[in-house]
């Protein structure tokens, strides 16, 4: 029996891990600035951030040929061109914005404040999550259509795709179960064979278009043929960039993890700069070698791909790059250049597992919507994992029905940022970099209402992952209310000078809980002599009024702080925080923590109803304060006869 309990405890403490050695997570307290620890080089991250990114060569060129046909190169390089020039510069200003792995929501964040700012980084976290789950569960289920389309594997694999790709989800999550540094180690070496292997197959093909130099003088007579001129070329190729910019989310990806990413020794919580170009180094090496990547492959397989190959049911679908290794390459590349593309793809869900575990515990629990668990990367790898694998069962494993939800959540969480990027600009009096962040922002809104019009569906899968996060963090945020949401109280110098003059005089200490108005001395007078009569406190009774007050209510928690006053003869402590009762509980508590006795409150019921008041609290942090100063004193201090005693009159 002993020895079942130990192994459960470890367990537990192994499952419910906090500590960046023990859980090796991304997320990091800002105050955790200066840890060099648990830090990887900029180029390892890089692996893992962009281990999504670089996966779409896997089926890019299959994309852009079917939605601009011929146009598929020219429509590349307009996403490169916007990748370059507004995605990268974009992320780079995040970077710096929020380097302690807050990402663009931060920054939104702090445009707004109290609740509206709440609810807004509540949505976004909804098509993040909408965005990442997607990119988790459509890239196992496109390595899975890979594996099926193997001959080798056809006949056995045939018919059991949900099984294969929950398989493969499930072996993503054990990775990250057993650490992320090991996350990033596997990273790394898909990365450089993938990578490898492209090089090969795309060099392969241009070299094919340059010793056949017809293909490629063919190509541009059709192409501008069919579309006048040039101009007419590109305007044809922009309309049909929504489509290509799946790829992006890396970019949110690299600024999640940040954390991970080895700074300078010299970083300091306030600039940690060496982070902050590591970075930046890190987005610009993807950002250029994915555009080079994408151009040449668009190209090859333009060039060289009959165009029945890229549809539904053609060799070329969805595995462009493939056909080409195999065409021109020989089967026994083409199987390798299969397997690296099979384990990327799997794999190409880790940048996803990696951001969702960064906003959640940096976001949920701290607005009190999430237990307090969830700042444990083991429990949310395993949440995480159950929300793909009900994905993967409800959409049968099919990469086509859910690419909708994937660029809907990809193309939400892009805009958002050049939005947030866009307002910060604008709001510093950065006229000309206000401006130009304002045209890319016009940019992605246009893609992103492109996609919402094209396919209608993703929009409405979104929305119920963000209905769905709203439910789950309100109802966390009303279960959670009753805690005492104080890390600290804090008591100025004349606060500390009241208590210990006060505690010197007589014991038990007494206090009215008030809620000032005027804060007159009639109205002090007046209440001292009102709860005197209704709790029989004899006259020569000293007694301290205790005021809270509320500055965002919005916020879960915050430390208290403590000022004292004096009205005429009057005592008056004035506290600060989240809510209420919740203050007015944890200065009961410091004060029974200072005293041989534990204190008494005075309180008077609320008129209000009970549904009134329970609104309040979970709105503007008051209501019926007896009964819940009450029930948080209860909850810290089980034991009755040491906790403060509450009278209501």
């Amino acid at each position: 029996m002993n020895t079942a309990t130990g192994t459960k405890t470890r367990f537990l403490h192994w499952f419910l891990a906090r500590d960046e050695s023990e859980a090796a997570g991304p997320y990091e307290d800002p105050d955790e600035a200066l840890n060099q620890s648990h830090v990887k080089p900029w180029f390892a991250v890089m692996c893992l951030t962009g281990v999504d990114y670089f996966s779409t060569l896997g089926y890019q060129p299959g994309i852009a040929a079917i939605a601009a046909g011929n146009l598929a190169p020219v429509a590349t390089l307009v996403l490169v061109l916007i990748t370059l020039l507004g995605a990268l510069p974009m992320y780079r200003c995040v970077a710096k914005e929020s380097p302690n792995g807050d990402g663009s929501l931060s920054m939104l964040e702090r445009l707004l404040s109290f609740w509206p700012s709440k609810v807004l980084v509540l949505s976004l976290i909804g098509f993040i999550a909408t965005g990442f789950i997607f990119t988790m569960t459509l890239s196992a289920a496109d390595a899975t259509a890979h594996m099926v389309e193997n001959p080798l594997l056809k006949d056995a694999l045939e018919g059991r795709q949900v099984l294969v790709t929950l398989m493969l989800l499930s072996l993503l999550a054990a990775v990250f179960l057993k650490g992320f540094s090991e996350a990033i180690g596997v990273a790394v070496l898909l990365v450089a064979c993938y990578l490898g292997l492209s090089v090969v197959v795309i060099v392969r093909g241009l070299m094919e278009v340059v010793t056949h130099p017809s293909l490629l003088s063919t190509w541009s007579t059709v192409a501008v043929q069919d579309h006048g001129n040039w101009l007419g070329v590109f305007g044809a190729a922009m309309l049909v960039f929504p489509a290509l910019a799946l790829g992006l989310s890396g970019f949110e990806t690299g600024v999640l993890v940040m954390p991970q990413v080895k700074g300078d020794p010299s970083d300091t919580r306030g600039n940690p700069a060496g982070r902050i170009r590591n970075t930046r180094k890190l987005l610009a090496t993807a950002a250029v070698m994915m555009s080079v990547l994408l151009i040449g492959s668009s190209l090859a397989t333009t060039l060289l791909i009959p165009a029945a190959e890229f549809q539904p049911g053609g060799e070329a679908n969805g595995r462009a790059l493939a056909y080409v290794a195999h065409e021109f390459l020989g089967e026994g590349f083409g199987t390798a250049y299969d397997v690296a593309t099979i384990a990327i793809l799997w794999f190409a869900g880790a940048s996803a597992l990696a951001g969702l575990l960064n906003v959640v515990p940096r976001y949920l629990p701290r607005f009190g919507m999430a237990p307090e668990w969830a700042r444990a990367v083991r429990p949310l790898v395993v949440v995480i994992w159950a929300v793909a694998s009900l994905v993967t069962i409800i959409f049968r494993a099919s990469v086509d029905g859910q690419a909708a939800a994937y660029a809907t959540g990809v193309l939400a969480l892009m805009t958002s940022a050049a939005v947030a990027v866009a307002l910060t600009e604008l709001r510093r009096r950065h006229w000309l970099s206000g401006g130009y962040f304002s045209l890319i922002s016009a940019i992605f809104v246009y893609t992103f209402v492109q996609n919402v019009l094209t396919q209608p569906g993703g929009l409405w899968i979104a929305l119920m992952f963000v209905a769905a996060i709203m439910v789950v963090s309100l109802w966390s945020r009303a279960s959670r209310s009753t805690e005492l949401r104080a890390p600290a109280v804090t008591l100025d110098a004349d606060a500390e000078r009241m208590l210990r003059e006060a505690v010197q005089q007589e014991q038990p200490l007494r206090f009215i809980a008030h809620k000032r108005h005027r804060g007159h001395l009639a109205e002090y007078d007046a209440k001292a002599l009102e709860v005197r009569l209704d709790n029989h406190i004899p006259r020569t009774a000293s007694v301290i009024f205790l005021e809270a007050s509320i500055g965002d209510a919005s916020d879960f928690e915050a430390p208290v702080e403590v000022t004292a006053v004096r009205v005429g003869r009057h005592r008056v402590l004035r506290a600060s925080g989240t809510a209420v009762p919740n203050v007015l509980a944890a200065v009961l508590l410091e004060v029974n923590r200072r005293t041989p006795e534990p204190p008494h409150c005075y309180f008077e019921w609320s008129e209000r109803s009970p549904m009134q008041n329970m609104t309040r609290f979970l709105v503007s942090g008051e209501g019926d304060t007896p009964p819940l100063v009450h029930e948080i004193l209860r909850k810290v201090e089980p034991e009755e006869r040491w906790r403060p005693q509450l009278h209501v009159g």
